[in-house]
């Protein structure tokens, strides 16, 4: 079995998720900055990740992940969803509070215990943030959703995920009662800055563009 580090394995799960919102090579200053460090840092990681050929990476032209890259970015992304939906579930954790205890357990290694875990928990198809959960085939369910920036006046929706799992974030949601489940209706869209007023639960607010663009709906 191929020995991987809890780096090397960070990158390869980031790789996943940017090609995931965008198709396509994964360029390197893209992948720095969802790293938080330097492109030179990222390009010698991408080195030694096309190393051990679990990527394909080209100078000036970005990065794939191979099919066995794939692979074992799709098994982190799968055990770390559990674990939120576990340690939410089970545990009594706020959704603001698993992530970064899922990054830690994320790379206990072990498809029997993952596979334990799924079946525990009665194969959950999403976690605490909306985000769909693979199976142990890899495979998962792409359900419709859109971003709040692309309703119009008038439409509504039903809170399906967010994009952002920081915990100022999602405790900035619990502070307007919006969670996964809540309907949100577009009363207007501010042509200055483009914030979003909104009505939830009979109440209104006033969302940022950035507030509005890290938050997936399911139209009514």
């Amino acid at each position: 079995m191929l020995l991987t580090t809890s780096a090397e394995e960070n990158y390869l799960k980031a790789i996943f998720k940017i090609s995931e919102k965008e198709p396509g090579p994964v360029l390197t200053n893209a992948l720095a900055a969802a790293m938080g460090t330097s492109a030179a840092s990222a390009t010698d990681m991408l080195k030694r990740l096309s190393d051990k050929q679990l990527v394909a990476y080209e100078k000036y032209r970005g990065v794939t992940l191979t099919p066995e890259g794939d692979r074992l970015a799709t098994s982190l992304i799968r055990k770390h969803r559990l674990w939120e939906v576990f340690l939410v579930d089970k545990l009594g954790f706020a959704w603001d509070e698993v992530h970064d205890f899922a990054e830690q357990l994320e790379h206990v290694q072990g498809d029997n215990l993952t596979d334990r875990l799924d079946e525990y928990l009665n194969h959950p198809r999403f976690d605490p943030h909306g985000d769909p959960i693979p199976d142990a085939q890899g495979r998962w369910i792409r359900r419709p959703q859109v971003r709040l920036t692309t309703l119009t006046p008038g439409q509504k929706g039903i809170v399906t995920g967010v994009d952002d799992h920081t915990s100022p974030f999602l405790q900035y949601l619990d502070e307007l009662g919006i969670a996964l489940g809540v309907a949100i209706e577009l009363l207007d869209r501010t042509a200055y800055d483009q914030s979003s007023k909104v009505r939830i639960a009979g109440k209104e607010y006033t969302l940022s563009e950035k507030a509005s663009q890290n938050l997936f709906l399911r139209l009514e």
